[in-house]
């Protein structure tokens, strides 16, 4: 990896799931392996070092699914505070001589590691001209996840009040921004009821 653009993926996989029927969304079979598994594993081909797992809800099943995969666990006690909570307790873990956070959701189960790739060269090229650079990818003008955040950030972020993500911090910083156009929808199709997980599960 360039010397100037290491990124560090940080797994959200701590939320409860509550529109998903009473499951665990994370624990549900996708292919031949458990959701967060597939999720994961596709990080782990690409770019990103190291990953870092952030762990709340039935903790120790989610960990368990991720048995023998070469990345770092964090446990947040605050998940069921908001998604805020859990972006804090990875990056707070994150090795400090990272140059970028990459916020993975762990429901976006067609993002491909190519894709993944995509954003973090984005990053490398963007942190070049500005250390202070946030890479939001796009699909048809519509934004999706990751979001990608310098360094720069990491004060800001572990001081967020917000509870529902960094999505504040992105719109106060637009200067900063680079946006990056994606070839699919992929970073759109998040699984959060029974029924867009049936029917990706149908096409997968």
């Amino acid at each position: 990896m360039n010397a100037t653009g290491r990124v560090v993926a940080i797994v959200l996989a701590a939320g409860s799931s509550r529109r998903m029927g009473g499951r665990n969304k994370l624990l549900l079979p996708f292919g031949d392996q458990p959701l967060v598994r597939h999720v994961v594993t596709t990080i782990l081909d690409s770019q990103a070092a190291p990953v870092v797992v952030v762990l709340g809800y039935e903790a120790a099943a989610v960990r368990e699914a991720l048995a023998n995969l070469p990345v770092a666990f964090v446990y947040n006690p605050r998940y069921a505070e908001g998604m805020t909570t859990s972006i804090q307790a990875g990056v707070a873990a994150a090795p400090a001589d990272a140059h970028g956070y990459m916020i993975c959701l762990s429901d976006l189960p067609l993002i491909e590691a190519s894709e993944y790739d995509q954003l973090i060269e984005a990053f490398q090229r963007a942190y070049v001209r500005d250390p202070a650079c946030i890479i939001v990818p796009e699909f048809n003008g519509q934004r999706g996840n990751p979001v990608l955040f310098a360094a720069y950030y990491r004060k800001a972020i572990l001081s967020e009040q917000r509870l529902t993500g960094c999505r504040g911090l992105v719109q106060r910083h637009p200067e900063h921004v680079v946006r990056v156009a994606m070839a699919t929808d992929h970073i759109l199709q998040d699984l959060d009821t029974p029924e867009a997980f049936e029917a990706l599960r149908r096409i997968h």
